[in-house]
């Protein structure tokens, strides 16, 4: 069994074909988190999981690049996370990419209404971070011991690793590892703080580009993730799948 902790299947990339996709992810033991970016998108995320009895949870969240066209709405957000199938806030954080920079006062105010939210409903925080580690580090450690979750798609420093593992938070890596050299971080990351994911329908990892169809990714693929973390780990594909699992359910309190 593998579990991706960060899915997209409530994005318009599988409108066509979301059930097919999701069914047959189940249908090979893969478990997922779909995550939201937007109000819509979390609450396709959140319809999508309240219709699996297993397999399949939501998180909600604003996600920093929609700032500019959405404001937060916190009542909206917390009444929408009520639901006993979201199981964290999120994607949330600070993206410093020079198209979204000009948000980054109003990506911290939102980010400080989602970590608030997040306390109050005793969820964790999936966080998104591009460019922006040590503005998001400062944010988290003035924050204290209140912040549990996970840095997704995580490609920073073995220095920034450290600040966040120091905090108890996760690390989410997906297919940008085949991209990424990131196997000093993955080496001495400790594996209960790992999760794999795929962040689909983007990044898809190279082994799986021949059968993705035009290019996307998929809950699926989230194998080959595993099987990278093995190899740099040297440990077994299992072995990763079984402690990358417990750490999601922990985590996710699943």
């Amino acid at each position: 069994m593998l579990f991706d902790t960060h899915a997209h299947l409530n994005f318009n990339a599988y409108k066509e074909d979301s059930l097919e996709v999701l069914q047959r992810s189940l249908d090979n033991g893969v478990w997922m988190i779909n995550v939201g970016s937007q109000y819509s998108t979390s609450k396709r995320a959140v319809e999508m999981a309240e219709k699996h009895e297993k397999g399949v949870w939501a998180a909600v969240g604003l996600h920093p690049i929609h700032v500019r066209e959405e404001e937060f709405d916190y009542e909206k957000y917390k009444e929408l996370a009520k639901s006993k199938k979201v199981v964290a806030v999120g994607e949330v954080g600070l993206d410093y990419k020079p198209e979204y920079a000009l948000s980054k006062e109003k990506q911290k105010i939102v980010l400080a209404q989602q970590l608030k939210l997040a306390e109050e409903l005793d969820l964790p925080v999936i966080f998104h971070c591009r460019m922006a580690h040590d503005d998001l580090i400062k944010i988290l450690s003035e924050n204290g011991s209140r912040i549990r979750g996970v840095v997704h798609c995580f490609t920073g420093s073995w220095k920034q690793a450290q600040e966040y593992l120091g905090m108890g938070l996760y690390l989410g890596f997906n297919g940008i590892i085949f991209k990424l050299n990131l196997e000093e971080v993955i080496k001495k990351t400790p594996l209960e703080k790992i999760l794999i994911e795929t962040d689909c329908p983007y990044l898809t990892p190279l082994p799986a580009v021949a059968l993705a169809k035009a290019g996307r990714n998929e809950p699926l693929f989230v194998k080959h993730v595993a099987e990278k973390i093995a190899k740099v780990k040297e440990l077994s594909y299992k072995e990763i799948s079984r402690i990358t699992t417990e750490n999601a359910k922990k985590l996710f309190k699943i």
